[in-house]
């Protein structure tokens, strides 16, 4: 494992494509260090039917038996958990991706709010010169939404709304997902074989 991805579930619709970036990340061999927040317990069971546990160790035997991860490749850490790796610049993940993410989230972000453990690890990847990627899921955006999204792009960060294509003609709701997936995975140099690319012909 040469590479570790942070990735942290907040309370905006769209957890089938945090899921799926985690599952496909622990696939190509990647470290995933995972966070989530007590919102996002709320969206995976209403939109996946998937009980998130309060305690992150349990989500964490939960997911790796899922995904089928090797020992010691997937971590889990409580949003106040600050002595997790990813809250210092002395250990920082190679790339951190908020996926979903909030407007609660990406405005405190912006505003260099960092109360928990989600915030802060973004705070971290900022001021360390890492890739920070999030995936705002909101309809429509507020100028406040885009002032926001705007100050984080200067800082840096890469806004990835998840706004899926359409040319691959997808036939179910798992090939739109992948579309947005593959998006971010491309963003972090994540080998992948999610969908074909532009001028390529189909599988």
């Amino acid at each position: 494992m040469n590479k570790t991805i942070a990735v942290a579930f907040t309370g905006a619709s769209g957890m089938p494509y945090g899921l799926r970036l985690v599952e496909c990340l622990l696939n190509a061999g990647v470290r995933v260090w995972l966070l989530y927040s007590q919102a996002a317990q709320i969206v995976a069971k209403q939109e996946m039917d998937l009980v998130l546990p309060a305690q992150p160790r349990e989500v964490q035997r939960l997911l790796s038996e899922r995904f089928g991860a090797a020992a010691g490749q997937l971590s889990v850490f409580g949003r106040d958990d600050w002595n997790a790796p990813l809250a210092s610049g002395s250990n920082p993940a190679d790339a951190y991706v908020i996926c979903p993410c909030s407007m609660g989230t990406l405005a405190k972000v912006a505003a260099g709010m960092a109360d928990d453990l989600v915030c802060r690890a973004a705070d971290v990847t900022l001021k360390e010169g890492r890739k920070l990627i999030l995936v705002p899921r909101e309809t429509p955006f507020s100028p406040i939404h885009l002032e926001n999204m705007l100050r984080l792009a200067r800082a840096g960060a890469v806004i990835l709304p998840p706004s899926p294509g359409f040319y691959h003609r997808p036939q179910t709701v798992a090939e739109v997902v992948d579309f947005v997936v593959a998006r971010i995975l491309d963003q972090l140099g994540v080998a992948h074989d999610l969908l074909p690319r532009w001028g390529e012909p189909p599988a």
